[in-house]
């Protein structure tokens, strides 16, 4: 994949169909874990009008990288996460993610539910047909990649929101998904956790080629972890590739709209 995906006049990505049969969709999807191809999603006010949410969105995500999706308040990304994550129908367009899948939602409160971080990491296992070796096994791998081993008997109600966050994180990599889609899981959390989530999933998937990221937030700052970035305005993908020239195209728009204001 080259640094930026084309865009078109319109600046959708210009994609090959997501339903095509051809031998090159068909090796192009091997290595993509993530893509939209045109979505749009919008809700229905208590007036009866359509409000647009996402309109006319195209992304597509390399398997095996961490990616960020940026943008300012009300732009759509957690909204445009939630139709990835099938937790949202799209309007328009279609939806390609490799499954097994997972979602970590923001508040970890949300989604850690057992008392201690072994049970809780093992929770979603019981629906497979695995030995309790088997568990173990797949609980200590995960708790490590996440820097969380030896925290295996602790009680979560002891747990920073950081630390809740890897345990959610783990939970999903003990069930081996091949995506983890994040929302902003940084937002409730103090500096040392913020450092310490971001860490735990780019080293989760430095250690396994197997799982993809998509992380939403609106800190620039933590594009310095990514391998690329999408970046969204008013419900639309605006740019999409490289995270360093992604920074860029961002810093560039601030600059501009700063200067704007003050003249």
């Amino acid at each position: 994949m080259s640094s930026f995906t084309t865009l078109s006049s319109s600046g959708s990505l210009l994609l090959p169909p997501l339903n095509s049969t051809s031998s090159t969709r068909a090796n192009v999807t091997e290595n993509i874990a993530i893509e939209g191809r045109n979505l749009s999603f919008s809700v229905k006010t208590k007036q009866g009008r359509t409000l647009p949410i996402l309109e006319d969105c195209s992304l597509r995500i390399p398997s095996g990288q961490f990616w960020m999706l940026l943008g300012p308040n009300g732009c759509g990304k957690s909204t445009l996460l939630k139709v990835l994550a099938g937790l949202l129908n799209p309007t328009n367009g279609n939806v390609f993610v490799k499954r097994p899948k997972s979602y970590v939602f923001q508040n970890p409160d949300h989604q850690v539910v057992m008392p201690t971080v072994e049970a809780d990491v093992a929770f979603g296992l019981g629906k497979y047909s695995l030995t309790r070796e088997e568990v173990k096994f797949r609980v200590s791998k995960a708790l490590d990649a996440v820097g969380m081993l030896n925290y295996q008997q602790r009680s979560t109600q002891t747990l920073s929101g950081g630390q809740k966050q890897r345990v959610a994180i783990a939970g999903a990599l003990a069930e081996a998904c091949k995506v983890l889609l994040l929302d902003e899981l940084t937002t409730f959390l103090d500096e040392k956790d913020q450092v310490g989530v971001i860490k735990a999933v780019r080293s989760s998937l430095d250690s396994s080629e197997e799982v993809t990221a998509l992380w939403v937030t609106h800190r620039l700052e933590e594009l310095k972890y990514a391998d690329g970035a999408v970046y969204m305005e008013d419900g639309r993908v605006v740019m999409h590739g490289d995270a360093t020239r992604v920074m860029d195209f961002i810093k560039t728009r601030q600059s501009s709209y700063i200067t704007q204001i003050n003249s």
